[in-house]
């Protein structure tokens, strides 16, 4: 039986700060950023800039360019995957689970629901699938819609039937992302864009899915809450831990027990891994933070897209920031301090907050009396 490592809150922050690549020296080459994460969300939402380039950005800081995460997608090293920029060399983790679709054992009620309603616009499927392969890569709009069941649901996706097909075909590994038009997605046929060779059976395949999630995150739940981007449970991987203060088990990876830390500034993207988790924020980071861009602005406490604020290993604040490019500037309207800043966090802030106007080509402002 493992040894249960006893750490303190501190502990864990750090494995889990060092872990997002968040302490010093940073990394310097994106695709290695990428793979260690296990990938990157590719967000249309940039009130300051999109959230994949800000997740970048906080990581290699201002020698990083935007169009090289364009350029790793063209040239497909990085795929779109529901939405994700992940590591062609991680696809056949997830080709395993293609082949399983919509399940493997005992479906549940729900898989089957969805695996009939596909069986039922099996025609529609077929067409799209040639349409494709004599025309792609197109946009949705572009595809032929007949469905002769329509799906069905409470929410904004009633009646969007090639969409919800062509997610249903992406879960089975018959299309794949091909880059945009603009905003709007390209599809084609997977077979010309994920790579060949063979791939794990599906249970070596999640294990090991689990144990690339625990090295980017580095302290997590063995079982955690269901969230529709990434899986934030890493199941058996690691070793088992508790954290002083914190009620229940942590699963922990053991390569990043006892190193010396070095922590730095850094503004964080609300969608980044280190504070996506919420509940794990909450405990870890003791750190009260919501996306409010949902919320009605009288109701607000931080801002449209606030920015968390890390220092070391700790959440000190969010910044309610936004570039207006037409304007030339970065607009400043808060730094919300969880706690009054020191002078060396104040001024550490600062900087980072002109390194970010700096590489984005705009100047600081601050509204009057903010």
């Amino acid at each position: 039986m493992s040894t249960v490592h006893r750490l303190s809150r501190a502990d864990a922050r750090r494995i889990a700060v060092r872990a997002q690549l968040l302490d010093l020296p940073r990394p310097t080459e994106m695709l290695d950023v990428v793979h260690h994460l296990t990938f990157v969300q590719l967000d249309p939402a940039a009130p300051v800039v999109p959230s994949a380039d800000l997740v970048l950005w906080s990581r290699l800081g201002s020698s990083y360019r935007p169009s090289s995460l364009v350029s790793a997608l063209e040239e497909q090293s990085l795929l779109d995957l529901h939405g994700l920029a992940r590591p062609a060399d991680d696809l056949a983790l997830f080709r395993a689970e293609m082949a399983a679709w919509p399940g493997a054992g005992e479906l549940k009620e729900w898989e089957v629901e969805l695996r009939e309603w596909v069986a039922a616009n099996d025609g529609c499927r077929r067409e799209i699938l040639e349409v494709l392969r004599q025309d792609g890569p197109l946009r949705l709009r572009d595809l032929p819609d007949s469905c002769e069941v329509p799906w069905r649901s409470s929410g904004w996706n009633d009646g969007k039937n090639v969409k919800m097909l062509l997610g249903r075909m992406v879960e089975r590994g018959e299309v794949a992302r091909a880059g945009r038009e603009g905003r709007e997605p390209l599809w084609d046929l997977a077979s010309r864009i994920y790579p060949d060779g063979p791939f794990p059976p599906l249970d070596e395949a999640l294990a090991e899915r689990d144990r690339r999630r625990l090295a980017g995150l580095g302290i997590a739940r063995a079982t955690a809450p269901v969230h529709p981007v990434e899986p934030n449970h890493v199941g058996a991987a690691g070793e088992p831990a508790v954290v002083e203060g914190v009620k229940g088990r942590w699963r922990v990876d053991p390569s990043y027990l006892d190193l010396p830390f070095e922590g730095r500034c850094a503004l964080l993207s609300p969608l980044d891994r280190l504070v996506i988790d919420r509940k794990r924020t909450t405990e870890l980071f003791e750190f009260d933070y919501q996306l409010e861009m949902f919320k009605p602005a009288a109701r607000r406490r931080w801002g449209y897209w606030a920015l968390p604020i890390l220092y070391g290993d700790r959440l000190v604040g969010k910044l309610d920031a936004t570039a207006e490019h037409d304007e030339g500037v970065l607009r400043v309207d808060a730094v919300h301090e969880d706690e009054p800043f020191p002078a060396v966090v104040r001024d550490a802030v600062e900087a980072e907050i002109e390194s970010l106007a700096g590489w984005l080509g705009l100047d600081v402002y601050r509204p009057a009396g903010t």
